[in-house]
Parts: C-alpha cells; sequence; structure tokens
C-alpha cells in the first residue's frame, strides 16, 4: 500500500514528505542547493517523524484557533472604527425580515425554490442552472424573476 499525507495540513518550515511504499519507508527532502532526496528509513525512525508531524498539526491548529485570520491594516481598522455595531434592535429587526424570507422561499414552488436557492446562495449562473436541469437560460431566468415577484409579494 503507498501512502502520503497529503491532506495533513503542514507549517510552511516543515522540510520533508513521508511515505509509504510497497512497505518500505520513506522521507523526501529538499537539500540547501533544492536537490530532492528521498531516503528509506526505519519504521521506528517513520514513527517518531509521523509522530513529530501529528505535534506540529496540533500546535497549528490550536495557534489558528486563537489567532485572527484577517489582514489588519491601516485601512481595515479604520473601517472597523467607523463602523458602529449593529443595536440590538437592529439585530432583531434583521432576523425577523430574514425569517420571513425564509418562510416565503420554502412556500415557492419546487422548481422555483431550487433555481432560487442555486442563484442566490449556491452562486451559479443562469446558464450553469440550465445546463443542470436541461432547460433554457431564459427559462431559467423567467423562473427566477416570477419567484422574486411572488417573494415581494410577501414580504
Amino acid at each position: 500500500m503507498d501512502e502520503k499525507h497529503p491532506n495533513r495540513k503542514k507549517d510552511k518550515l516543515n522540510p520533508y514528505v513521508l511515505s509509504v511504499e510497497h512497505g518500505c519507508y520513506y522521507v523526501a527532502f529538499q537539500d540547501g542547493q533544492g536537490i530532492s532526496h528521498k531516503v528509506q528509513i526505519s519504521a521506528a525512525v517513520y514513527e517518531a517523524f509521523d509522530s513529530f508531524e501529528l505535534k506540529d498539526i496540533s500546535h497549528l491548529n490550536a495557534v489558528s484557533r486563537h489567532h485572527e485570520q484577517s489582514d489588519l491594516t491601516e485601512a481595515t481598522l479604520q473601517r472597523r472604527a467607523a463602523s458602529l455595531p449593529e443595536e440590538p434592535e437592529e439585530q432583531v429587526l434583521r432576523k425577523m425580515t430574514y425569517q420571513r424570507l425564509h418562510n416565503a422561499i420554502a412556500e415557492l414552488p419546487d422548481t422555483q425554490r431550487r433555481r432560487v436557492s442555486l442563484y442566490y446562495f449556491e452562486g451559479y449562473t443562469y446558464e450553469q442552472i440550465a445546463k443542470m436541469v436541461g432547460c433554457t437560460k431564459q427559462a431559467v431566468k423567467s423562473s427566477i424573476d416570477h419567484a422574486l415577484k411572488k417573494l415581494e409579494e410577501k414580504i
């Protein structure tokens, strides 16, 4: 069984890749001159490298949970300072509006509901939806336009 760990999150400074090929353990890396090497190692050394890698992943996950992942520039800080937090009344009104919208969408015919969902919530284009459902772009657009009129009436 050939095995690599491609789905593992790695630190950008991790210089090696572990693999198992035909029951043999390998570590691959590049030296200082950029030359790639692949060295066979014992099972014990492989387990040690694997353990180190898992500890690194655990550390990376802990760091990413506790650090803000946004780009804090002068412009973003000013924008945050300039925008006031939403008032409780505004939050309640927004949630009530969303609830009415979701209820109105749920009352649409199945075809219109699916197309509205694909277009507005999943980001597909009229052309992509038309290909998925086997109709014309104009039919999709018309269906979504009719659905929007119904939603406006209900809300």
